[in-house]
């Protein structure tokens, strides 16, 4: 548990404290953030552009391998034709401009940052995001559990 700075380390070890009403797992390794153990996954700015791109880039790198390797025989193309309900679904769903959007919290209404490089599909994923978050009243839920956990800690240091 000595990962990260010293504010996260710290921010971790509060976490840990204290009673939330979710359950806070702690770091999780990288490769672990596509796989579904936790729900949402908190990093700063720059670490968090990199796991991105890595994650986007190796996609990308392993589509372009695969279309090669498809192409190389009567055989692999007859297998690719044969696959390619397969893999249109799973080009889909490792498409990253489908989950298109960046959310920041902590602010007094919805952001959702797009990627600069996206097209209009990615960029129609992000503003779907937006408007889910404001349908939900996502912002408005979340400044009402965080005054009621602030409440909590406060009557636990009182008493």
């Amino acid at each position: 548990e000595i990962k990260g700075v010293e504010e996260v380390r710290q921010a971790h070890a509060w976490l840990k404290s204290t009673d939330l009403p979710l359950e806070y797992r702690g770091f999780i390794e990288g490769d672990q953030i596509g796989q579904g153990v936790v729900d949402v996954v908190v990093v700063e700015g720059f670490a968090g552009n990199i796991a991105l791109k890595t994650a986007e880039g190796t996609a990308k790198q392993i589509g372009e391998y695969l279309r090669a390797a498809m192409q190389r025989s009567w055989l692999s193309r007859l297998g690719a034709v044969l696959a390619s309900g397969g893999f249109r679904v799973l080009k889909e769903k490792m498409d990253p401009r489908r989950a298109n959007g960046g959310t920041f919290l902590g602010l007094n209404g919805i952001a959702v940052k797009s990627h600069g490089g996206t097209d209009s599909l990615g960029f129609a994923s992000a503003v779907d995001l937006a408007y889910e978050m404001a349908q939900s009243r996502l912002i408005p839920r979340l400044a009402a559990d965080l005054t009621a956990f602030h409440h909590k800690l406060e009557a636990g240091a009182e008493g």
